[in-house]
């Protein structure tokens, strides 16, 4: 492709979606017929905008060279590699989905969701072919801005709460990688190409890797900086949430994979202490998970465990430089599978609700159980080349003298348990109307197909350094036993609460005993203690303040008319002289900046 074509397919990438958002933004006033069709147009027609972007990813970058803007803040660089190609192409097939389900969705404001879909998906985008910091940053913020806009959408208690929670995350995770940016930038890592040399060479080494870590950690919704993820995710609608688990945590990964030092130096120290909380996420995301009654939080749990298997990745190659290119690879082929497999799970939870009766309820039940194996790394699935992927990588890797490819198949039960929690309040619970055959059907048929087959292709042919599993006995039963183990233990708890063996709060839990957040639940207690505390003591200093103006007045008022007058003059002179000191003050400091400049 001549360079002409390639600057208008990144052009269109950005434009073309924008360019909906600015017509919503028009249209969004008026309520006249006209205006009104011409939204309700918009809206069918928006999934069209991830067009040009998928073009992208398929062409790869053999056929469209990088875009670069070098008058744009410190020169925009855009590039596709064998990290950001494929989860871009997850990016705009997921979002394409999720705009295509936004009108099955039953939730209001369809043009609203619609517009803060299509701003996330540009900074969702960006995020993986941004070729600077600065680029990559802006992407970043934008991506997480909007999905506050998701968060929010259907303006519930709930989920102003969830917003708050996130927004106030999201702060913290900005403020660190901005941080870290700046650093890094410092440092010469200005292109991301550049980045992990800098901030290995970089004076502030740690600082910068406490920094990403702390950051991206809660965007990709690692323990203990997961609270949000629980409670945003029921909160928002199914389409929000399909891209906030799928795509948008993803963004968390590629910031590791980007800026941290892998392969530049060892860190044993940082690498240890990124397995050992990324393991420990993934196991204690299954209480919590299990002790809910929304099937959509008992997926976020299963996010959060997934996540710290991918966490454990980004760790071993921080420790063991020489398997950076094993691990990185490994972590975008299983992160390019959950994107796939779990967020269509998530459109799941609309289209059973939508499409619940008749004999579209079968097919939906068999691709629901397909993208569940899918997620629990069953054999045949793209779970199976990920987990695969991710056991080669690190093979040679232990953890408090533990093998890490013997202890990497247990999230795999953890998985199979949360979703079988998931699965069964799905099923139990309410459907809402029965449609037929719809574009939402078909759009989540196929992240059906992409769930389960795409991850081979992107294994054999996008990222052909690593090997697919083959299908001999001992690789079939590697990948089944974990399953097995859950389903078992599924089983006997479904047995036991049958026969009345467990305490009711155990056998059927509503989400009291640990509710959404978990961590969240007891910080907030913390902070409206807190905010008491603050608000009595400044209820006594605003009374003694008062107090102590009366009394100055009352002495004031028995002072002679001189003494009040001379009183006021020297209260002027002061004010004469702080207006003086100012004046001084500000005439130094342009002195300064112009002998500066």
């Amino acid at each position: 492709m001549n360079a002409s074509w390639s600057t208008v397919l990144w052009a269109s990438s950005v434009f073309v979606p924008l360019g909906f958002v600015f017509a919503l933004c028009l249209l969004a006033p008026s309520r006249r017929p006209r205006a009104v069709y011409a939204k309700i147009q918009l809206v069918r027609t928006a999934p069209l905008a991830v067009i040009p972007t998928a073009a992208l990813a398929l062409l790869g970058p053999d056929r469209v060279g990088p875009f670069e803007l070098p008058w744009m803040l410190l020169g925009t660089h855009f590039a596709m590699d064998v990290l950001g190609r494929p989860l871009l192409f997850v990016t705009a097939l997921l979002y394409g989905a999720a705009m295509i389900a936004v009108y099955s969705s039953g939730t209001t404001r369809t043009a609203t969701l619609t517009g803060f879909l299509l701003i996330g998906f540009v900074g969702n985008a960006g995020v993986f072919v941004a070729a600077d910091a600065i680029t990559f940053y802006l992407s970043f913020a934008v991506m997480s801005l909007s999905a506050y806009g998701l968060v929010i959408h259907e303006r519930t208690a709930a989920a102003r709460r969830a917003g708050r929670v996130y927004v106030v995350l999201t702060m913290i995770s900005e403020v660190a990688v901005l941080a870290a940016v700046v650093l890094t930038v410092h440092a010469g890592g200005l292109l991301l190409a550049d980045a992990p040399s800098a901030v290995a060479h970089s004076d502030q080494r740690s600082l910068i890797i406490a920094l990403l870590v702390v950051g991206f950690g809660v965007k990709a919704g690692t323990f203990p900086l997961h609270v949000w993820l629980p409670l945003a995710h029921p909160a928002a609608p199914p389409p929000g949430s399909a891209v906030l688990s799928g795509t948008m945590i993803k963004a968390g990964l590629m910031g590791w994979l980007r800026f941290l030092p892998l392969g530049e130096v060892a860190l044993p120290g940082w690498g240890l202490g990124i397995v050992v909380v990324a393991l420990i996420g993934a196991f204690l995301a299954l209480p919590p998970g299990l002790l809910q009654n929304d099937a959509k939080v008992a997926l976020a749990y299963s996010s959060i465990s997934q996540m710290g298997f991918l966490a454990v990745l980004v760790g071993t190659a921080l420790a063991t430089p020489e398997l950076t290119e094993a691990c990185t690879l490994a972590a975008v082929v299983y992160a390019v599978h959950h994107g796939m497999a779990k967020g269509g799970l998530f459109l799941g939870v609309t289209v059973w609700r939508t499409h619940g009766e008749g004999w579209v309820r079968w097919w939906v039940l068999i691709g629901l159980g397909l993208l569940a194996l899918a997620v629990a790394g069953a054999p045949l699935g793209s779970g199976a080349v990920a987990k695969y992927a991710a056991k080669e990588a690190i093979s040679t890797s232990t953890v408090l003298g533990i093998g890490l490819a013997e202890l990497l198949p247990l999230v795999g039960t953890v998985s199979t348990l949360l979703l079988a929690r998931a699965g069964w309040l799905l099923i139990t619970g309410s459907r809402d109307r029965a449609w037929g055959v719809d574009g939402a059907i078909v759009s989540w048929s196929v992240l059906i197909v992409g769930g389960t087959v795409f991850t081979w292709y992107l294994a054999g042919q996008w990222a052909s350094v690593l090997s697919v599993p083959g299908l001999d006995a001992v690789t079939f039963w590697d990948a089944t036993w974990p399953i097995l183990l859950g389903i078992g233990l599924a089983a006997a708890g479904w047995w036991l609460s049958s026969r009345d063996f467990l305490p009711a709060w155990l056998a059927h839990p509503d989400g009291r005993i640990l509710p959404p957040g978990d961590l969240v639940v007891p910080e907030e207690a913390m902070a409206r203690r807190l905010g008491r505390t603050l608000e009595r003591g400044a209820d006594a200093l605003s009374h003694a303040n008062a107090r102590a103006t009366r009394s100055a007045v009352s002495v004031a008022e028995r002072l002679p008319f001189s003494a009040g007058d001379a009183a006021e003059t020297r209260l002027s002179r002061w004010v004469a002289s702080g207006v003086a000191v100012l004046a001084v003050t500000t005439l130094v400091a342009v002195v300064i900046l112009v002998g500066a400049s």
